[in-house]
C-alpha cells in the first residue's frame, strides 16, 4: 500500500508541476477544470446521487457554472486581463462560505439538519468546487503566478506534515472528534508553527514584508484544514472511507485537493486585496 501510494503521489506530482509550468496562463484553467469537474463526479455520489446518469447531469452542471464564471471573468472576450471586481465579489462569496462551513463543522452531527439533503450538499459541492477553480486560475494569472501556485500547495503540505508529526508527538485534545478523531489541537497548532516558518522563510528568500506575508499565510493554513473537516463531515455523513477509487493508494481526487478548496480562495482574495506580489 505505501509502494502504490508513493508511485501515485510522484505520478500526480509530475502531471501537476508539468500542467502548471507547461501550460500557458490561458490554457492552465482547462487543466483545473478537468480536475474539478472529476470532482464533481465524486460529490455527487457524496451527495447520495450515485447513479451514472445523476453525477453526468452534475459534471454538466458545474461545467456550464464554470463557462459562466469565466465569461464574467472576462476571458472568454478578446479583451485583455481579468475583471477584477467581479473577481474580487466571487472570492468574498467563497470565503463567507468558508466561514459558514466553520460553523457547520463545528455543530456536526446536529448541523446536517441544515445541509444534509441531498440537494443541499449538491449545492455545497457548487460552493467547494467552483471558488477553487477561480481561485487557481485568477492566481495563476498573477505575475510569478506558477510560484504562486506552488505556494499555496506549499501552505496546504506545511499544515498538512506539521499537523501529522505534532499530532503524534503531542496530541491529546480532539480538534473535531465527531468529524475527524484522529485530528488534535496539538497537530492543529503544529501545521500552524510549520506556516509561521515557511512563512519567513518565503518572506526572507523574496524581500517581502514579513508582516504583510503571514498575513497572508496564516489564513491559508487555517483554511486549509477546514477543507479537510469539511470533506470529513460530508463523507462521514454519506457513510464513505474516500471520495472516489480514481487515484491508488489515495482514494479519490477530492481526498487529494479537499484542504486546497478552502486555502486556495482565501489565498486569492488575501493577495487581490493586499496587492502582494512574489519578488523572485
Amino acid at each position: 500500500m505505501l509502494k502504490q501510494r508513493v508511485i501515485t503521489a510522484i505520478i500526480l506530482t509530475i502531471v501537476f508541476l508539468a500542467a502548471l509550468f507547461g501550460l500557458s496562463p490561458a490554457h492552465f484553467p482547462l487543466f483545473v477544470g478537468a480536475v474539478v469537474l472529476i470532482g464533481a463526479w465524486e460529490w455527487a455520489n457524496l451527495s447520495s446521487c450515485g447513479a451514472t446518469w445523476q453525477r453526468l447531469v452534475y459534471v454538466g452542471f458545474i461545467g456550464a457554472i464554470l463557462l459562466a464564471v469565466c465569461w464574467l471573468m472576462g476571458m472568454c472576450t478578446a479583451e485583455q486581463g481579468l475583471n477584477l471586481p467581479v473577481v474580487k465579489s466571487l472570492l468574498i462569496v467563497a470565503c463567507a462560505w468558508w466561514a459558514l462551513a466553520l460553523l457547520l463543522v463545528q455543530g456536526y452531527p446536529s448541523s446536517s439538519i441544515l445541509w444534509g439533503h441531498p440537494l443541499l450538499r449538491l449545492l455545497m459541492g457548487v460552493l467547494v468546487l467552483v471558488p477553487t477553480w477561480l481561485a487557481l486560475v485568477y492566481v495563476r494569472f498573477q505575475p510569478q503566478g506558477a510560484w504562486l501556485v506552488i505556494m499555496i500547495a506549499s501552505i496546504v503540505a506545511a499544515a498538512d506534515i506539521g499537523g501529522y508529526f505534532a499530532g503524534r508527538k503531542f496530541g491529546k485534545r480532539k480538534l473535531a472528534q465527531a468529524v475527524s478523531p484522529g485530528k488534535t489541537l496539538e497537530g492543529f497548532l503544529g501545521g500552524l508553527v510549520s506556516n509561521l516558518i515557511l512563512g519567513a522563510m518565503i518572506a526572507y528568500f523574496s524581500g517581502s514584508n514579513i508582516c504583510l506575508l503571514l498575513a497572508i499565510v496564516i489564513p491559508t493554513s487555517l483554511f486549509s484544514v477546514l477543507g479537510d473537516l469539511l470533506e470529513s463531515m460530508v463523507k462521514r455523513h454519506a457513510g464513505v472511507k474516500d471520495s472516489g477509487v480514481i487515484l491508488p493508494g489515495h482514494g479519490g481526487i477530492l481526498d487529494r485537493v479537499d484542504s486546497l478548496t478552502a486555502a486556495a480562495p482565501v489565498f486569492a482574495l488575501a493577495v487581490l486585496a493586499s496587492g502582494w506580489a512574489l519578488g523572485i
